[in-house]
Formats: C-alpha cells, structure tokens, sequence
C-alpha cells in the first residue's frame, strides 16, 4: 500500500493514509454475508494499575468520576475490578451463550489466572483468547526488551491457564515494536492495535506478511464514562445506527463491524439490557456473519493474497 512520510524535528517517519482508497477489495464473506460482526470482550480485572501490583499509582478508570491517580491503593476502585471477575464474567458468559453467538475476549493473562473457573469456561463455550498482555498496561513505556518478555510471559500463562495459546494480540497502547515483537515470537495470527480501516489488512514485517485485523474506539461501552452513552438506550441506539448503515453498504461492498465491550461494564445489569437488546436485533437479520477475531484472520489469509 501506498505510504506518505512525516517531516518533523525528528527522523520521518512512514503512515499510510491511502489503505486500500478507491480498491477496496470484493470481499465475499461465509455464505455470501453482507456483514461480518465481531463482539471483542475486554476482560482486564486484576491486571489494573493499583499500588499493591508495585504500580505507582491506583487505577482511575472506572465508575467513579476521576479525581487523580492516589499513590496508594484505592479499596473502592479495585471493588469495582472484582466485580469483573465475581459476577459480570457469568452474566455475559449467560448472555452470549443464549444467543448462540461465540465472541473473542481481550483478556489480560492476570486476569485469567485470577479465576481460573472462568478462564476454562470462556474456551469450553468456544470463545476466543486473544492476548491483551500480561498485565493491562502502556507498552509504549516498555523497552524493547522489556516488551519481549511481557509478551513471552502472557503467552506462557495464558496457555498453561486455558490449555490453548493465543493466536491474535491487543494490547491497546502498542509500541514502535510491537508488531515486530509478534512476528519475532512467532505463532500469532493477526494483531488489533489498529483502529484505521473496516477491513483487515496485511503490514510487511521484514520479509514477512502480517496480518491486521482493526479494533474500533467509537462502538465501545467505555463511552459510558465519557458520558457519550450516557445510559443503555442510547448505547443500544449507537450499536443499531453502525449496523444498519454497514449492512445496507454490505449489499454491494461487504465489510467487517467491530463492538467493544468491557466485562466489568456491559455486565453490570442496566448495561446488559442494551447488548442483549443488539444480539436479538443482529439475529434476526439474514447475511450476517457473526465471527470471532481469530475466524475472520483464518478466513482472510485463506482467500486474500497480500499485495506486493
């Protein structure tokens, strides 16, 4: 693809603004599906910022208004993550499994190890792992080296926690080394650290071709604590007006639908309301496909080439 340069104060740097432009490749998805949707469910309990991790400070995102980052623990703040790992893992477990729909979790490999009923029971009901690190945490910060081990490290534990190792990766603030690291550590299928197209895409690392599969920032239940959402009607009415504008464009240039979702946040009941309002409404349209990450990249590496 083609790629512009950045001049700055520093060294310029490669950022393709094109992607696939006027070419938007005829994807034919499963069954002639007018629309691939894709439920990526963050699960980070237990891996958040809180002193008693070694951090510098407690975690700030969660249902309290921000009131600074305390040097010390934040009892209420970690309550919260608990639920997570508690509760809200077996109502949203309950919920995609009444609607027979399998999702992909972004789970953190602490998280997993912090209840291990859950972890195991997430890949016998036939959801996807895909790594989002050891810990919940800015790889940007990390050094080269560093990065390397914290992805060794939450491959390792997510396999020995779940008996399967994860295929994809997000992490949310990647490096400059990221995707490279991946590629170096090899086994991974594609990575979600991109929020730029609605299609996948193939990167080349060194002589190699990877795959990107883009995350969404917009159809995300976090926009409940930017009051953007500011309840679960106009959240579900979001969901809706993204799907109906991809589907009815689906008809001539199919296309893939991300939605974000926390654990801690859709879980909790008035929240749920609005995801089990959408899975209702996605079941009942015919040509769609509903996929997990990990299917889309097998079925994208299968019947497009990259380009060279």
């Amino acid at each position: 693809m083609p790629s512009n340069h950045i001049f700055g104060d520093m060294a310029p740097i490669s950022r393709d603004f094109i992607g696939y432009g006027m070419n938007v490749p005829k994807v034919k998805w499963p069954n002639n599906a007018r629309l691939a949707l894709t439920f990526a469910i963050n699960y980070e309990a237990g891996s958040e910022r809180t002193v008693g991790f070694g951090d510098q400070s407690a975690e700030t995102f969660g249902e309290f208004p921000a009131y600074g980052a305390p040097p010390k623990r934040d009892l209420a703040i970690e309550s919260i993550f608990e639920y997570e790992t508690r509760v809200a893992i077996w109502r949203i477990l309950r919920t995609f499994e009444k609607y027979k729909i399998k999702t992909t979790f972004f789970a953190a490999a602490k998280t997993l190890e912090t209840n291990l009923d859950a972890a195991k029971e997430i890949v016998r009901r036939g959801h996807e792992i895909c790594s989002h690190g050891y810990r919940w945490i800015e790889h940007f910060t990390l050094t080269r080296d560093e990065e390397r081990e914290v992805i060794r490290k939450a491959v390792a534990s997510i396999e020995k926690t779940t008996g399967q190792r994860p295929m994809g990766w997000y992490c949310r603030e990647p490096s400059e080394n990221t995707i490279e690291l991946l590629v170096e550590e090899g086994g991974f299928l594609y990575d979600s650290d991109v929020y730029n197209d609605d299609l996948p895409y193939y990167v080349k690392v060194g002589e190699k071709n990877f795959l990107l599969i883009p995350y969404t920032p917009d159809i995300n239940d976090f926009h409940y604590f930017s009051n953007r959402f500011s309840n679960s009607e106009a959240f579900y009415q979001y969901l809706k007006d993204s799907f109906d504008l991809m589907y009815e464009e689906g008809r001539t240039q199919p296309k893939m639908m991300n939605v974000g979702l926390h654990v801690r946040i859709s879980g909790r009941p008035g929240r749920t309301v609005a995801v089990e309002r959408f899975l209702k409404y996605v079941k009942a349209k015919p040509k769609v496909w509903v996929a997990r990450r990990i299917d889309i990249a097998k079925w994208w590496q299968d019947h497009y080439e990259p380009k060279q």
